[in-house]
C-alpha cells in the first residue's frame, strides 16, 4: 500500500508527545517497561531517557523528532507491515522512520527478545 502526501503531511505535523503514552501503555499492558521502550527510542533515534524527556516537554512534531535524531546505521533491517503498510516500500522518509519506531514498539509489546528488536547492534 502507497502512502499518499496527505497521510505523509498528517505524521509530520503529529506531536510526538501525543503518541508517546500510548507507545507505553501498549508497552506495558505486555508486560514490557518504560525502560525497555526508551532503549528501543534511544537504539533507533540515539534520543538518551533525558533527551526524549525534552522533546516531550518541547511538544515536537514527529517532523522535527526525526530532523534531529541520529538514526541508527541498522534501522533498514526494519522491515515489515505495520499499520498497513510494508516498511521498506514507503518512499517518504519520515513516514519510514515513523514507521520504524512503529515497528519496534509492536515487535517489543509482542514480545520479542530485546537483542532481535535492536537488529544485532
Amino acid at each position: 500500500m502507497k502512502t499518499t502526501p496527505e497521510h505523509d503531511e498528517r505524521i509530520a505535523k503529529m506531536k510526538f508527545a501525543s503518541v508517546y503514552p500510548h507507545y507505553i501503555t501498549k508497552v506495558e499492558k505486555k508486560g514490557r517497561t518504560k525502560e525497555e521502550l526508551h532503549q528501543v527510542i534511544e537504539w533507533l533515534t540515539g534520543y538518551d531517557g533525558d533527551k526524549l524527556k525534552k522533546l516531550i516537554e518541547e511538544k515536537v512534531t514527529f517532523e522535527q523528532f526525526f530532523q534531529n535524531a541520529t538514526l541508527n546505521k541498522n534501522a533498514h533491517l526494519i522491515t515489515g507491515v505495520i499499520c498497513g503498510y510494508r516498511i521498506e516500500e514507503i518512499t517518504n522518509p519520515l513516514t519510514q522512520q515513523a514507521r520504524y519506531l512503529d515497528k519496534l514498539v509492536d515487535e517489543l509489546a509482542r514480545g520479542r527478545k530485546m537483542e532481535k528488536i535492536l537488529r544485532g547492534s
